[in-house]
């Protein structure tokens, strides 16, 4: 078994850090991180990490290039005071969307990323609902890809939604849609989207019944919202009843609170794999859930190199 079980966040996400090491019955690991005046980052472990088994928490969340840059700084630093295996726990994978080469000349950002952690130092990766799954293939090293259905379906259940159907948005998302559906007993709902330009999305038209229905849209990633809201008018122009909102990435740039306040969206389900809490005072209709409890187990496991396939639900 590897060495003492440490955890260590970088400054992306420490609300997060400390749910996850709450979890767990853990303190985080003390480390100093700042910027010198030019931007540079500086790290430095604040305790004896040799032959420990260290997991970093760190989202590439806004502003990812800052964030990102940090995880390998940090990664950089435990793999040189000699722990003995580093975990890269990244529960929101900034770039993923970057997966493919769909136009000429073009980069495959995602690969680039996951090339940058395995080189910093990253024995393996935990990651949660990557935008693509190939995205693990790009590691040279493990990667453990949780899925926050769990966390969602207890939300969904929760709200006593009658006579609902479960909507995708796109195509892409289908699969995970259709996973939720399936668990719930209800139907499923695909939209026909085509982007216009980035971050740009023209709902085109609605494939399944949703007359009557109470919609659950249910996506990865919520970035500008613009998807969402063009989702929504298209579901009720086809007769659904309700609109609501579940999604995993709770990114919401730019004028993505302004379009959910402003559309006929009930409500949003938004997982803390990003930071929320400045969003949560911005919004009435975000309803904030918590994946730490399912990280702190994933980890667990890693830890004690048990099983973690029955948490890839």
């Amino acid at each position: 078994m590897p060495g003492e079980l440490k955890i260590f966040g970088g400054r992306a996400h420490p609300a997060l850090v400390q749910e996850i090491c709450e979890s767990l019955n853990l303190v985080a690991g003390k480390v100093t991180a700042y910027n010198f005046s030019d931007g540079e980052i500086f790290c430095q472990v604040d305790e004896n990490v040799r032959g420990s088994d260290v997991f970093v928490v760190q989202p590439t969340c806004d502003p990812v290039n800052e964030n990102l840059m940090e995880l390998l700084i940090m990664l950089d630093t435990f793999k040189r005071s000699s722990a003995s295996r580093v975990t890269a726990v990244i529960p929101y994978y900034g770039y993923g969307r970057q997966d493919k080469k769909d136009r000429p000349r073009v980069p495959i950002t995602a690969k680039l990323v996951a090339d940058l952690v395995s080189k910093a130092g990253a024995d393996r990766v935990l990651t949660l609902d990557l935008h693509a799954d190939q995205i693990q293939g790009f590691f040279d090293v493990p990667v453990d890809h949780l899925f926050a259905a769990p966390v969602l379906l207890e939300a969904i259940r929760d709200l006593n939604l009658p006579d609902m159907v479960i909507v995708s948005p796109d195509a892409g998302g289908v699969e995970r849609a259709r996973a939720i559906a399936k668990r719930m007993g209800v139907g499923l709902a695909i939209v026909d989207k085509r982007r216009t330009a980035p971050n740009t999305a023209e709902v085109m038209h609605v494939i399944g019944d949703v007359d009557g229905l109470n919609a659950l849209i249910v996506d990865d990633i919520i970035d500008t919202a613009g998807t969402l809201t063009k989702t929504v008018e298209a579901l009720l122009a086809k007769g659904a009843r309700r609109v609501l909102a579940a999604g995993v990435h709770g990114i919401l740039s730019g004028p993505a609170l302004q379009r959910i306040d402003e559309s006929p969206l009930e409500a949003v389900l938004i997982t803390n794999t990003t930071p929320l809490e400045a969003k949560l005072s911005r919004s009435q209709k975000l309803r904030p859930l918590s994946v730490a409890s399912l990280l702190g187990d994933a980890i667990r496991r890693i830890h004690e190199n048990s099983s973690v396939s029955s948490l890839f639900v």
